[in-house]
C-alpha cells in the first residue's frame, strides 16, 4: 500500500526514558490514545519489539461507538524509533530525539483514502497533544 505520507510532532518537556515510557507503556496508553475528551482508550496491549504487536480500544465516552487501533511492529529501536504496520497495511514510523527543549517526537504515517489528508493530521496530532500533557503531568 502506498499513500501520501503526513509528519506530525511535537516536543514533550521530559526525559527520554519517560518519555518513551509513556508511549509504550499500556497503563499509560490509556490515559492520552484519543483525539478528544469525549473519547477515551480503555484497554491497550503493547508488545514492544520487531514482530509484536499491539492494540488499543479507542471508544466515545457515551458507548455509540468505539475501534481497535492496532497492529505489528516491523522494527524498534529503543529510545529512538519505532515502525509498524497497521492492520490496514499502512506504515508508520515514530522518531523520539532528545533536544536541550525535551524530547522531540516525530511521526509519519501513511494516509488512509476515507478521510481528508488534512482530516487525519489534526486527529493524529491531537493525539499527539495529549500525549505531551499527559507525560508532561508525569
Amino acid at each position: 500500500m502506498e499513500g501520501t505520507w503526513i509528519e506530525i510532532g511535537v516536543t514533550v518537556n521530559a526525559d527520554l526514558e519517560k518519555v518513551w515510557n509513556a508511549w509504550t507503556t499500556p497503563e499509560h496508553i490509556m490515559n492520552w490514545n484519543f483525539a478528544s475528551d469525549d473519547w477515551h482508550c480503555p484497554a491497550a496491549t503493547n508488545d514492544v519489539r520487531k514482530g509484536g504487536s499491539f492494540s488499543s480500544t479507542m471508544a466515545s465516552k457515551d458507548g455509540k461507538m468505539s475501534f481497535e487501533f492496532g497492529g505489528v511492529y516491523s522494527d524498534v529501536k529503543p529510545l529512538q524509533l519505532i515502525q509498524y504496520a497497521l492492520g490496514d497495511g499502512r506504515k508508520v514510523e515514530v522518531w523520539f530525539k532528545e533536544t536541550p527543549d525535551g524530547v522531540e517526537l516525530k511521526e509519519s504515517f501513511q494516509a488512509e483514502g476515507t478521510n481528508s489528508d488534512e482530516m487525519q493530521k489534526s486527529g493524529w496530532q491531537a493525539i499527539l497533544e495529549n500525549f505531551k500533557k499527559y507525560t508532561e503531568s508525569l
